[in-house]
């Protein structure tokens, strides 16, 4: 028996921005952002699913970088299998929470600041600090539980994994029914939407999967599957969902291997691929094919993001390894 906190009494309409929805109800609106330059209004785009019995309040966002598209589809085809009349408690969808940067194809917003270290926001801030606070105030603040979709960037890919507080029970639990193909107790992050959502008492998972402005069919199925098992773990559908099978793999340390030459990066490896301290995983060329050094793992694990643009800096970070505890 989960021990999510219900924040609902009688079952009542659901009221949010110019929406009202009926219990057994489901319905799409906005939540007005601000205007651009022409005076077009900028809006939040909403799907709200008000079941016919109390129950938890859920949300799910996507977007919060503006091209990380995956979860967009993501809730999308969770949406499409939901029937209100059929739910208890409430959940909230919003698909793309950057509006301007999904818009302008970018990842931040026009001030260049990233959205999602702009939390709890403010009403009087920059245009980062209002989105941020409108989605607390309006969302975050209504909600028992949260899930944050998010993809690799810069041209990396992730592996399907939740990030959350595995220190916490019932969030490790919501971890584990996930049941992505590894769960990372990760720390809250200044100005992050997982940490301003975490300090209003609600439990919140952030799911990473696939890379920025491509729909990865394993991360897109990874994810709408896990949602369906979380709703149904917390009573909201009544489906009866697959379980996972086997406890995702835990880790809570991660290196990333980072180019030592500049030239072109041909891997050996992929995502999800179980790799051992020393073991090589591709190596750095230059335009003429001399190997100019080798990509060398220092330490054991599973790969869980690599980068997908072959021409790479000195520096760069290439694969992302992380260490798995033994249970």
């Amino acid at each position: 028996m989960n021990t999510v906190t219900k924040r609902t009494s009688q079952r009542s309409p659901f009221i949010i921005g110019d929406l009202t929805v009926n219990p057994g109800r489901s319905a799409a609106g906005e939540l007005p952002i601000s205007r651009l330059v022409t005076g077009t209004r900028i809006s939040l785009p909403l799907r709200i699913f008000h079941g016919k019995s109390p129950g938890a309040v859920m949300w799910i966002s996507a977007a919060v970088h503006g091209d990380e598209i995956a979860g967009v589809e993501i809730i999308r085809r969770v949406a499409a299998g939901l029937d209100p009349k059929s739910m208890s408690g409430t959940l909230i969808t919003v698909p793309i929470v950057n509006v301007h940067g999904f818009l302008n194809g970018d990842r931040y917003l026009p001030d260049r600041r990233d959205l999602n270290r702009s939390f709890p926001g403010s009403p009087k801030g920059s245009l980062a600090a209002r989105v941020a606070d409108l989605f607390m105030r309006e969302i975050v603040s209504r909600c028992d539980v949260g899930i944050d979709l998010h993809t690799g960037s810069d041209h990396r890919a992730n592996l399907p994994q939740i990030r959350s507080n595995l220190d916490d029970p019932e969030t490790r639990r919501l971890s584990e029914v996930f049941g992505a193909s590894l769960m990372i107790h990760a720390k809250l992050r200044d100005g992050s939407l997982r940490q301003a959502a975490t300090e209003t008492g609600a439990r919140v998972l952030l799911y990473e999967g696939g890379e920025a402005w491509r729909f990865d069919s394993n991360a897109i199925n990874a994810g709408v599957i896990g949602i369906r098992r979380i709703l149904s773990y917390l009573h909201i559908t009544a489906e009866e969902t697959v379980p996972s099978g086997s406890m995702p793999p835990e880790s809570r340390s991660s290196t990333w291997i980072r180019a030592r030459r500049s030239g072109i990066a041909l891997l050996e490896s992929d995502l999800g691929d179980t790799v051992i301290s020393g073991q090589q995983l591709g190596a750095v060329y230059d335009s003429v094919g001399r190997r100019l050094s080798r990509i060398v793992t220092p330490k054991s694990g599973l790969v869980i993001g690599l980068i997908k643009q072959p021409l790479v800096n000195q520096g760069d970070a290439i694969v992302h390894i992380a260490e798995v505890n033994a249970r």
